[in-house]
């Protein structure tokens, strides 16, 4: 087994995921409808002769011309297999200025040594990376896509910031950021502005880490859903540190079917703050994304050991917490710390539990109601205390807002 990976428990009503180490990430550039597949760089910069390193390969020099009209797609093949073959970490980038063609294809290994992908700042609609494995991506932006903007898939020892993700707010099925049956994945310093989940974190992955994320328009920060179509579901060690969640469906998210199986366990949010959301903190054991009612089934994912700490802002609803659990196989584990989360309109926030067993601690509003307690419970609550954005970034949150500039 990969060094630090987890040891899953198998289900009773899956097969266990076996994680690939073949190095290989497919990027695809999906064309769709009112859309042309290119690259395009911002119109700056100079073009002029960089000096050449051995580990930094431009595309240019393998063949790119970067005008938008000859197919790079051949430059690009060549460039990537330069760059596997080096023993020595290897950097390969776009230069400004590019507009490049390409159509889709697939980066595969093994490769010698880590590769790091520097591309455009105006990206295709959709990128795809899939069985990668020690692999870097920064700088990358993706406007108007029809579907997910970035995904994830089977992938190994992932870095990835300073993204930008922009799509309308009425667009369905545009998540951000999608991870799925990936390990060691960390997301860092990005924006994202969608119509659905700004991150989804779904079947299978493990020791993800999501820093720093402004989100909103869109549906929050999500993982899940989980256990559709009775299936099994296994999500552990993701922390999602640092946050500004404005104007979204949802805030902190975990959603799964009835009739699942598996578990969402050691989970952690913390240093989040948010403005005007809907459901800031949620736990939907009832998730029904049909048209028609969904069956009652007595099976369901198991939530454990998961935490929200340090949560501040507005909501836009009056249940400012859901823990809406199985009847069967309740939440438990659920920890509550410094939560402020207050009505967007002047009125009264409250939460709402159904078989959540947690505690709490520190000042926690709207108050805990948790249906059975783990441990001794320590819970202060203020009537009337002063927050704003300005004084929960400056104390709680390290954001580098630079970022928000690239």
């Amino acid at each position: 087994m990969e060094p630090g990976l987890p040891k899953f428990f198998p289900c009773s009503k899956c097969v266990r995921v076996v994680i690939l180490v073949l190095v290989c990430f497919s990027l695809s550039f999906a064309c769709t409808e009112g859309f042309d597949s290119l690259l395009e760089l911002p119109r700056s910069g100079s073009n002029r002769t960089r000096p050449r390193s051995k580990r930094v390969l431009f595309v240019g020099d393998f063949g790119a011309r970067g005008d938008g009209l000859y197919d790079d797609t051949e430059a690009f093949e060549i460039v990537w297999k330069l760059a596997c073959s080096f023993s020595s970490r290897t950097r390969i980038v776009i230069p400004a200025g590019y507009t490049s063609l390409i159509h889709p294809i697939d980066f595969c290994g093994p490769c010698k040594s880590k590769v790091t992908l520097v591309p455009c700042r105006h990206a295709p609609t959709a990128v795809t990376f899939h069985k990668c494995k020690n692999l870097r991506v920064k700088n990358l932006r993706i406007v108007n896509s029809q579907q997910m903007h970035i995904s994830f898939s089977s992938c190994l020892r992932v870095v990835t910031s300073l993204l930008k993700v922009i799509a309308p707010a009425m667009s369905p099925n545009t998540d951000g950021i999608h991870i799925t049956a990936s390990h060691r994945v960390q997301v860092k310093k990005c924006i994202v502005r969608t119509g659905d989940d700004c991150v989804s974190i779904v079947s299978n992955s493990s020791r993800i880490q999501i820093e720093n994320i402004v989100c909103g328009p869109g549906h929050g920060i999500s993982i899940g859903s989980l256990g559709k179509y009775n299936s099994c579901s296994q999500i552990q060690d993701v922390t999602v540190d640092g946050a500004f969640i404005s104007n979204t469906e949802n805030g902190l998210r975990i959603k799964t079917w009835q009739g699942g199986s598996g578990f969402a366990a050691d989970i952690k949010f913390r240093n989040v703050l948010m403005k005007n959301v809907s459901n800031p903190i949620i736990i939907d054991q009832y998730y029904c994304d049909s048209s028609t009612p969904c069956a009652n089934q007595t099976s369901a994912v198991k939530m454990d050991n998961i935490s929200f700490e340090n949560i501040k802002g507005t909501s836009a609803t009056k249940d400012a917490i859901i823990f809406a659990c199985s009847n069967d196989v309740p939440c438990e584990g659920l920890y509550l710390k410094d939560i402020q989360l207050v009505s967007q309109s002047s009125g009264v926030t409250s939460s709402f539990c159904w078989n959540a067993c947690g505690s709490s601690a520190g000042l926690v509003f709207p108050p805990a109601c948790f249906t059975c307690t783990d441990g001794l419970i320590q819970q202060y609550v203020s009537s009337s205390y002063a927050l704003t954005t300005e004084g929960f970034i400056q104390q709680n949150v390290s954001f580098n807002y630079a970022f928000q500039s690239f």
